[in-house]
């Protein structure tokens, strides 16, 4: 099963309805347009197009296009890395949506932990957030990320530097928050 096949709506948390599918090459223009979008650019580094060529071949990487919205329109997309990591340690190296607050975001990230633990049989899911981007680290928070530590100082950025804050869940922490209803059925 590919991860398109996944739909994610929790009436509990959130009523956006999400789902991933496999971004083409005739999608880069709009995943594009989306890094260099003043709301988003100030909390991600931008890939160049070849490097998002390259993500959607190499089989290591999985490049989502994030539909959602009753016509199941593009609204953002995701990155996950280490889709074949023999340590079973995948990274969600950046997630974009298009409209803040919409819930896209928490629905997509939903299905992306299931993609990791159920699909890729990932043992550790993390990610990187830079310190300034408050609405992403609480989303994290919210949604059962821990934080590891915190790389101090490690991007530049406009006024001087940014620290990224490391969190991650790991297979057991998943599972248990599935036997509360928190994570999408398997």
């Amino acid at each position: 099963m590919t991860a398109a096949n996944f739909a994610a709506s929790s009436p509990d948390r959130t009523t956006a309805r999400v789902r991933l599918r496999p971004t083409m090459t005739s999608d880069l223009e709009f995943v594009l347009s989306l890094e260099q979008d003043p709301e988003n650019l100030a909390f991600i580094t931008p890939w160049e197009r070849t490097q998002h060529e390259a993500a959607i071949r190499f089989p290591d990487f999985r490049h989502f296009i994030i539909e959602g919205g009753p016509d199941l329109n593009a609204v953002g997309f995701l990155i996950l890395i280490g889709c074949r990591s023999q340590h079973q340690s995948l990274e969600l190296k950046r997630m974009v949506v298009q409209a803040k607050g919409s819930g896209f975001g928490r629905a997509a990230l939903r299905v992306a932990k299931k993609v990791a633990f159920d699909d890729l049989g990932a043992h550790r899911f993390w990610l990187d957030v830079k310190a300034r981007n408050s609405r992403a680290k609480a989303l994290y928070d919210g949604e059962g990320f821990v934080v590891e530590g915190q790389l101090r100082d490690s991007v530049k950025v406009a006024d001087g530097f940014d620290s990224l804050i490391v969190m991650s869940m790991l297979r057991p922490e998943f599972t248990g928050r599935r036997s509360l209803g928190l994570e999408m059925r398997a």
